[in-house]
């Protein structure tokens, strides 16, 4: 993929994850229905970006990130699992996004020494701290889903800001790069 696609579709995804973060915030309890379907999609989606990720890197360098396969695997079948059974899928929440949220972010991880060597120091360092907060709040949710299921909107949303800072740090970085 061309440098200037990832741009552009950093930022697109960026801005659309702060929306749906902000949404989550501000309609914490009529979410869960809508919003559940706009979930199973984007975990299909973003499992799907990360085993085009591992294809990429495996045909540029002879080895993929085999994390980047195996949890966007587990990103597909979340996502189609919600969208299959949309009212299983509100109870399922409190679980999958946790397992998702570190799914992720442990995906996230694994491309640090990539991100370095391409975008330099500043958005490693903050890759690095934002995904490590998404480990700790997924594994907070996972170890309390009485917690989680109260409170799954509000992580959820903050969480989906932080993604969406995420993204639009790189688009912009991208974007001095030239």
């Amino acid at each position: 993929m061309r440098t200037d696609k990832v741009k552009w579709t950093e930022l697109i995804t960026g801005i659309l994850l702060i929306f749906l973060g902000v949404y989550s915030l501000i309609r914490p309890v009529g979410m869960l229905t809508g919003v559940t379907v706009i979930y199973g999609l984007f975990a299909v989606i973003t499992g799907i970006a990360d085993i085009a990720f591992y294809i990429r890197m495996e045909r540029r360098t002879g080895f993929g990130p085999a994390v980047s396969l195996v949890t966007g695997i587990l990103s597909v079948l979340a996502g189609i699992l919600i969208l299959c059974n949309i009212s299983a899928g509100r109870w399922a929440i409190a679980i999958l996004f946790p397992i998702w949220f570190i799914a992720h972010c442990l995906s996230r991880l694994s491309h640090l020494s990539l991100i370095r060597l391409t975008v330099g120091d500043a958005y490693y360092y903050f890759t690095l701290v934002i995904n490590i907060l998404g480990l700790v709040m997924g594994f907070l949710m996972l170890f309390h889903p009485l917690a989680a299921m109260i409170s799954v909107s509000w992580i959820i949303g903050i969480y989906l800001i932080l993604l969406g800072m995420d993204s639009l740090v790189l688009a912009i970085v991208l974007f001095g790069l030239r």
